[in-house]
C-alpha cells in the first residue's frame, strides 16, 4: 500500500481565475493519488493530501503555467 503525503506549495496566483485553474487540474487528479487538496488565494498556498510522488504533484501544478515559489512535504 502507498504513503500518503502531505505536500505544501507556495504559488504565485493574483486572481480567482489562477486559484480556479489550479483546483481544476488538482480536481483532475483527484482518484489518480490525490486524495485531498486545499487551494488558497489569499495566502498563496496549496496544500495536497495523497500518494502521488512529490514531482508529480509539482508538475500538475505546473501545467497551469503558474510560479511555483516553493514546495515542502509536511508529513
Amino acid at each position: 500500500m502507498s504513503v500518503e503525503h502531505t505536500y505544501q506549495f507556495d504559488v504565485k496566483m493574483t486572481c480567482s481565475g489562477c486559484s480556479g485553474a489550479v483546483t481544476r487540474v488538482l480536481e483532475k487528479a483527484k482518484g489518480e493519488g490525490i486524495s485531498d487538496f486545499t487551494v488558497d488565494l489569499d495566502t498563496q498556498k496549496v496544500v495536497v493530501k495523497g500518494t502521488l510522488p512529490y514531482d508529480d504533484v509539482l508538475g500538475k501544478i505546473k501545467k497551469t503555467g503558474k510560479e511555483v515559489r516553493s514546495g515542502v512535504t509536511v508529513e
